[in-house]
């Protein structure tokens, strides 16, 4: 079948993340109307790779999902496939509150950075990345807060606001 494409905004508000996908031929295959795809990001702590938070992935998937998952290998994303669109919000909800996982790619927004270790284990590093992760994702999280706040506020302002304010700081810090 051929598909739609078209990303679906964020669930509660901003930020993007599941590719919806639908059947442009539903009465042909009417198991997969709706076949959206969901990429899962795993928040930078010591147990989003351990096997009891990909199993608590796992059952949440098969809980809201196809039970269908690919691990990316080249972005760190588990990318999750084979939802209907009932599905997300709920989905969504249990992913990011109470397992603390991000979802989607970054887009134009700056999520759960991840860098080198840096000065704790490599003796030609230049600066302290743990650092400049640290301040720019603080910074930022600072500077969208104030803007998310502005009731005239468009999303493409939103990201201008961002991106403008963590290469300031990084500017002026690093």
């Amino acid at each position: 079948t051929h598909w739609k494409h078209g990303g679906i905004l964020g669930v509660f508000g901003y930020g993007g993340g599941i590719v919806g996908r639908y059947a442009d031929v539903p009465e042909r295959f009417p198991g997969v109307e709706h076949f959206h795809t969901v990429p899962c990001r795993p928040a930078l702590h010591p147990n989003t790779t351990h096997s009891a938070n990909l199993r608590q992935l796992c059952d949440l998937w098969e809980k809201h999902g196809s039970g269908v998952t690919n691990m990316h290998g080249s972005t760190g994303d588990i990318i999750l496939l084979g939802t209907r669109t009932e599905n997300l919000e709920p989905f969504f909800w249990d992913l990011t509150h109470d397992m603390g996982q991000d979802l989607g790619g970054s887009g134009s927004n700056l999520r759960t950075p991840a860098n080198c270790i840096g000065q704790s284990r490599c003796e030609w590093s230049c600066y302290d990345t743990e650092e400049c992760c640290y301040k720019l994702t603080m910074q930022y999280s600072r500077t969208r807060s104030i803007v998310r706040t502005s009731p005239t506020s468009t999303n493409a302002n939103l990201r201008l606001a961002n991106l403008t304010g963590v290469a300031a700081y990084a500017r002026s810090n690093i």
